[in-house]
C-alpha cells in the first residue's frame, strides 16, 4: 500500500488532465530499446542530445516539463522522437515528488511501446562505448545496465559558456573521479517503477545488473550561468540539498572537485575513480 504523499503527488498528479501527448516523427516495433529523457528549457543542447541518444536507441520518448524556450519544437522535428509528453505547467513546489511524478508518467508511456529495453538520460549526459551492442547481445538472465557517471568541471583556462550546435561530448577538459554508478537501462519487468522521493532510478528491478562503460555528466560544466541557477533552483527546491548547494554558489570555477580532490582529463579519470 503506497503512502498519502505518493497518491497525491505521484498517482494523482500523473492524471492524463495534466498533459498533453504529441505524437513525433518516429515508429518503433516491439522489441526495441527506447530512449527516455525529461527536459525543461534545453534548447542549446537538445539537438546535440537527441542525435547522440539515437546512437544508443531505436526510438526516444521526451518529457518536456512545460518549457518556454524552443525544446518542445526541436523533440517534435527529431527523426528520432516517438512522442512528447508536455507538461501543461510547471509545478515549483514539492519538487522532491514532482520529478518521480514526472519520471513515471515518461516510463508508462515508454513502456506502451513494449521494448525489450529502456534507457533513461539526462539531456546534459554524454556516452562512451557501444551500448547499444550490448544491450542488443545481453542475454535475457542480464535485468539491468549501470553506467559510470563522472562530473565534468570549469576551470580557469576552460570557462567559456556552451553555445548551441557545439557537440557536448569530450567539451571540457576536465573531470573529478568521483563516480556515481547509475541505473540507466533495464528491462521493463511488471515489477519496475518509480515509487520513491526525487527517484532517479526506478525501483524493483530483479537479477543482475552490469556495471560497464562511462558517462560525461556536464550539469556542473556548461557555463557560469547555468551553475548558479542548478546552485539555486537545488537550493529553493530541495531542502536537503540546501546547505550543499548555498556552499557552492559563486564557485563555477574549479581547481579541483566538489569533493575536494584533483580534477583528470578525460583520459585518466577512469583510472582515478572514486565510488560516491
Amino acid at each position: 500500500m503506497r503512502d498519502l504523499d505518493y497518491t497525491l503527488n505521484v498517482t494523482l498528479r500523473n492524471a492524463r488532465p495534466f498533459f498533453r501527448i504529441r505524437k513525433g516523427l518516429r515508429t518503433v516495433a516491439p522489441g526495441s530499446i527506447i530512449g527516455m529523457i525529461r527536459l525543461r528549457n534545453e534548447e542549446d543542447l537538445l539537438q546535440d542530445t537527441l542525435d547522440h541518444l539515437s546512437t544508443i536507441v531505436d526510438g526516444i520518448v521526451v518529457f518536456d516539463d512545460a518549457s518556454t524556450d524552443r525544446s518542445r519544437e526541436i523533440a517534435l522535428s527529431h527523426r528520432h522522437v516517438v512522442e512528447v509528453v508536455q507538461n501543461r505547467h510547471w509545478r515549483r513546489r514539492n519538487r522532491i515528488w514532482e520529478e518521480t511524478a514526472n519520471r513515471r508518467i515518461l516510463y508508462a508511456r515508454a513502456k506502451r511501446l513494449r521494448p525489450a529495453w529502456v534507457f533513461y538520460s539526462d539531456a546534459d549526459e554524454r556516452f562512451v562505448g557501444d551500448i547499444r551492442g550490448f544491450l542488443h547481445d545481453a542475454g535475457p538472465e542480464v535485468r539491468g545496465l549501470r553506467i559510470n557517471l563522472f562530473d565534468a568541471y570549469m576551470t580557469a583556462d576552460d570557462a567559456l559558456p556552451h553555445r548551441e550546435g557545439v557537440p557536448l561530448l569530450d567539451f571540457r577538459s576536465s573531470f573529478g573521479p568521483e563516480r556515481r554508478r547509475i541505473l540507466m537501462a533495464w528491462r521493463p519487468d511488471a515489477s519496475v517503477d518509480f515509487t520513491t522521493k526525487d527517484a532517479r532510478e526506478p525501483q524493483g528491478v530483479t537479477g543482475p545488473l552490469i556495471d560497464r562503460f562511462e558517462c560525461q555528466h556536464y550539469g556542473k560544466a556548461l557555463s557560469e550561468q547555468q551553475w548558479e541557477e542548478t546552485c539555486r533552483y537545488y537550493v529553493d527546491n530541495f531542502p536537503i540539498y540546501r546547505e550543499k548547494w548555498l556552499a557552492r554558489m559563486g564557485k563555477a570555477i574549479h581547481t579541483e572537485s566538489d569533493f575536494g580532490t584533483p580534477l583528470y582529463t578525460w583520459p585518466d579519470v577512469v583510472a582515478h575513480a572514486v565510488d560516491i
